[in-house]
C-alpha cells in the first residue's frame, strides 16, 4: 500500500516527506493507522549520526499511537479497530523477554536500530529499492506502520490517541525509572537532572510515589517553572553552585539521582549529591569521558545504574499511566505541543532547539 513517510537521508538536515510502499502484515504483525507520533531526541540523534548508527535511508519514529487496521494470521490478542500505543520491539523468547523485561531483550539493539526485522527484511520500499524501517519495531513517522503484535499496547477506545504516543518511549522511560527501576518509596528523595520529556515524567512519577524531596535541575528557567507545577518540590539552576544548592536542600544527600543529560559535569554533580546507599540512574551515556569517584561511590554502598525504557513492561505500566492521567495525577499532556504531519520540519527543528519539550505530529484525518 502507498503511504506517506518522513525519510531520513544523509543528504538532508531534516527527514523529508515522501511516498513509499508498505508491505502487508506478516502472521505476527499488525498494520496500524498512525493517528499521532511523538518526536524523541533519539530520532534526532539517529538522523544526525550521533549515538547508535542506523542504516539510511530509513524511516524513523518510535512514539506512535493509532488504530489497528489489519492483523496477521497468527495474531489473536488484537483486532481491527483496536486503539494501541506502539512500544519498543523485542525478540519475545530470550530470558529477559520471558521475565516481562523486554527493554533488556538480548536483541534490543538490533531490533531498535538495525533498520529491519530480525530476519533482515524491511517492509518499506520505494520503486524497487528497499528503505530501512522497523525503527524500534515501528517507524512511526508515517501515516501507517507495521509492528510486531507483542509491542502494541492495547488502550481504552476513549483514550485520546493524539496524546498517547509519547507513553511508548519518553514518558514510560522517565516514569518507569522511578517506579520500576528505583522503586522509590514514600519519604525518599530524588534529584532529576534535565527537565525534558523524560525528566518531567520522572518528576511526575516521583510525586505519585510520595517522594519527600523532588528536585529538578536544569539550565532552562521556564522548564524549571513547569517542573515545579508538575511536582518538583524544589528547583536548582544548573552550573556553578548547583552542588551546593543540592546540599542545602538535603544535607544528608539524595536517595536517587536521575540523569537525563549527557554532560560529564552533570554526572559528577549527580554523584556528589547521593546519600549513603544512594543510586545514580542514567538513560544516556556521557558525551565524553567521565571517570566517577568510585571510592566515594563504593565506600558508602552507592550504585551506578544504567536504565533502558524505564525497566518497565509496557503492557502493564502504560495502561496504569493512562489511568493516572485520567485521574489528573499524571498530567504528561502539559509538555506536549502538537504539529500537523505536513509541518514535520518545524516540529523537528523546534524539538532539536529545545523550544518544544515534546512535539507530537498529528496525521491527516482519513
Amino acid at each position: 500500500m502507498k503511504i506517506t513517510a518522513a525519510v531520513s537521508r544523509e543528504s538532508r538536515t531534516v527527514p523529508g516527506l515522501e511516498q513509499v510502499d508498505l508491505d502487508e502484515p506478516r502472521p505476527d504483525e499488525v498494520l496500524v493507522r498512525i493517528v499521532a507520533t511523538g518526536i524523541c531526541h533519539t530520532d534526532i540523534n539517529a538522523h544526525n549520526g550521533r549515538g547508535v548508527p542506523v542504516p539510511r535511508p530509513i524511516v524513523l519514529g518510535h512514539e506512535g499511537a493509532g488504530v489497528v487496521e489489519a492483523v496477521g494470521a497468527g495474531v489473536t490478542r488484537l483486532a481491527p479497530g483496536d486503539h494501541v500505543v506502539l512500544s519498543g520491539n523485542s525478540c519475545g523468547v530470550c530470558p529477559r523477554c520471558l521475565d516481562a523485561r523486554p527493554t533488556y531483550c538480548r536483541e534490543a539493539m538490533r531490533v531498535a536500530f538495525g533498520g529491519a526485522r530480525l530476519d533482515g527484511s524491511s517492509p518499506i520500499a520505494q520503486d524497487s529499492d528497499r528503505i530501512a524501517a522497523m525503527f524500534f519495531g515501528q517507524s512511526s513517522f508515517a501515516t501507517y506502520a507495521l509492528a510486531p503484535a507483542r509491542s502494541a499496547v492495547l488502550l481504552p477506545k476513549d483514550a485520546p490517541l493524539h496524546l498517547m504516543g509519547p507513553l511508548g518511549c519518553g514518558v514510560i522511560t522517565g516514569a518507569g525509572s522511578v517506579l520500576e527501576s528505583f522503586r522509590l518509596r514514600p519519604g525518599q528523595s530524588i534529584a532529576v537532572f534535565g527537565t525534558g520529556g523524560v525528566g518531567l515524567a520522572a518528576i511526575m512519577a516521583a510525586r505519585l510515589a510520595g517522594a519527600r524531596h523532588i528536585v529538578a535541575v536544569d539550565i532552562n528557567r521556564p522548564r524549571l517553572d513547569l517542573a515545579r507545577e508538575l511536582g518538583a518540590t524544589d528547583t536548582v539552576l544548573g552550573g556553578a553552585g548547583a552542588e551546593q544548592s543540592l546540599r542545602d536542600i538535603d544535607p544528608d544527600g539524595f536517595d536517587f539521582a536521575y540523569v537525563t543529560a549527557d554532560a560529564p559535569s552533570v554526572y559528577a554533580t549527580a554523584t556528589s549529591c547521593l546519600a549513603v546507599e544512594g543510586t545514580l540512574g542514567y538513560v544516556v551515556a556521557p558525551a565524553s569521558e567521565w571517570v566517577p569517584d568510585t571510592g566515594f561511590l563504593l565506600a558508602g554502598g552507592r550504585k551506578l545504574q544504567g536504565i533502558i525504557g524505564g525497566s518497565a513492561n509496557p503492557h502493564v505500566l502504560i495502561p496504569q499511566l493512562v489511568e493516572y492521567w485520567r485521574a489528573g495525577r499524571f498530567p504528561f499532556d502539559r509538555m506536549i505541543e502538537e504539529f500537523p504531519f505536513s509541518d514535520f520540519a518545524r516540529a523537528w527543528t523546534e524539538t532539536g532547539s529545545g523550544r518544544v519539550i515534546k512535539a507530537v505530529l498529528r496525521m491527516p484525518e482519513t
